[in-house]
């Protein structure tokens, strides 16, 4: 059953803090998941969360502290001393302690890694911190069980007896050679069902999936996706196993470029969120405000020079509105499904071939829409040449939409450049303008003025 804060518990955690409470306190915290009790913990005071990490046992808080939102795990740490800090890493695995440490002041982080007890994990941790956080070295944690090809199967059991203490999870088994070739996996039905004289050479399976340390991390969350990987492991550039990517670590990547995503298609050019404050939000939001005002001041300008036939044919100008919301709304579905192609790595072939489908489907759709609107404005007394301009309008504004809603996203990516920028605001901004643009050019050709 999944758990869910209310405002008694926070309040009973509020109450045991202030009578200095700790045996209840420890009692009810002890109890929740990890997960749950940093979510109680976004819910209060900094005095008093800092107050519950430094009551409980380094052995919880570590996972507290990494489940934490980034602004409160930041604020939490800053009233910890470096040896405080020290505890906590010490307990986390490598890849979550390379992450908070690495958020830390530059002088503060060599005072914690200076203070770890477990020598060989600040050197994995160091290690850890040399690689860009969007790389697969960047994601990887170097708690792995190893096996070299040339043991036993005797041999190997006894050895991954000996790893696996320090470990929580074992969630497989490498094979390597003397050099930490990484040759292939071993199963556990291998090892239950051969001799135990039996080289591990004989039984292991060379087939494995692995990436290097400097993939992209979109890239390793792809192909975890594409082969249902639960853990992935990394090599560096000669091939040594250095690491492993877990499930976990990539569920993050992918929620964190979906919230990214959605944010760019919002009209948002920094990650943010609700809690940042005012200026961080305008920050975020006023560069494309900018440009749908400016857009908008175009489209009011390119109304102008149609003045007189607006003045002639009122009518044109009441259709002026579904013309434009016609033209965003088929931009955006063009490039909505194109961008999540992409993300997804769905989206096959030529630009060409995309364009040419694409065109085919804003025909169909043109045409059915288009013969509606025109049903509708000559059944309410509109002319036939009137009724002709707005629905050939739409026609045409639909089209050209569903191509640029095609095209940019494509052509940004070809150029490097995140596409999810071509959704919301800017084909929005650049569809209105095209599409009162062509719905004049077509009503003066069709009219006459």
């Amino acid at each position: 059953m999944q758990f869910h804060i209310d405002h008694k518990i926070v309040n009973q955690i509020k109450g045991f803090i202030n009578k200095k409470n700790d045996l209840k306190l420890t009692e009810l915290l002890s109890e929740l998941h990890h997960a749950d009790v940093a979510e109680i913990l976004e819910e209060l005071e900094l005095k008093q969360s800092v107050y519950i990490i430094k009551l409980l046992d380094s052995e919880l808080t570590s996972e507290i502290i990494a489940e934490l939102d980034d602004d409160v795990r930041d604020n939490i740490l800053k009233s910890l001393s470096s040896k405080e800090i020290a505890e906590e890493i010490d307990e986390l695995e490598t890849d979550d302690a390379a992450d908070i440490i690495a958020d830390l002041p530059k002088e503060k982080k060599e005072e914690v890694i200076s203070q770890l007890e477990d020598v060989e994990h600040a050197k994995d941790i160091v290690d850890l911190l040399r690689y860009d956080e969007d790389t697969a070295g960047g994601l990887m944690r170097k708690e792995l069980i190893a096996v070299k090809d040339s043991w036993t199967v005797m041999h190997c059991v006894k050895e991954m007896r000996r790893q696996a203490e320090a470990f929580e999870k074992v969630h497989t088994i490498y094979v390597v050679d003397e050099d930490d070739i990484l040759k292939g996996r071993l199963s556990l039905k291998s090892l239950l069902t051969t001799s135990t004289n039996t080289p591990i050479k004989d039984i292991y399976n060379p087939k494995i999936t692995f990436v290097k340390v400097e993939e992209d991390d979109q890239e390793v969350a792809n192909i975890m996706q594409k082969y249902d990987l639960i853990v992935m492991p990394v090599v560096d550039e000669m091939g040594r196993l250095v690491g492993q990517i877990t499930i976990d670590d990539i569920v993050d990547v992918i929620k964190d470029e979906a919230d990214k995503d959605y944010q760019m298609a919002a009209g948002l050019t920094q990650d943010v969120e609700a809690g940042d404050t005012i200026i961080q939000l305008t920050k975020a939001r006023l560069p494309w405000l900018i440009l749908g005002l400016f857009g908008g001041i175009g489209a009011a300008m390119i109304m102008g020079t149609y003045e007189e036939i607006i003045q002639s044919h009122a009518i044109l100008f009441f259709f002026t509105p579904l013309i434009v919301a016609m033209a965003g709304n088929v931009g955006v579905q063009s490039s909505a499904i194109i961008v999540q192609g992409l993300a997804n790595n769905d989206v096959k072939g030529s630009i060409v071939n995309r364009l040419w489908k694409e065109l085919l489907l804003a025909i169909v759709n043109g045409i059915i829409l288009s013969i509606l609107l025109f049903i509708y404005t000559f059944s309410t007394d509109a002319d036939l040449n009137t009724s002709l301009a707005i629905s050939i309008s739409l026609f045409s504004v639909i089209i050209v939409a569903g191509v640029i809603g095609t095209f940019i996203p494509l052509f940004l990516d070809k150029r490097g450049v995140d596409p999810a920028i071509a959704t919301g605001p800017f084909i929005t901004t650049s569809n209105d303008i095209f599409g009162i643009l062509i719905y004049f050019m077509i009503a003066r050709a069709i009219i006459g003025f």
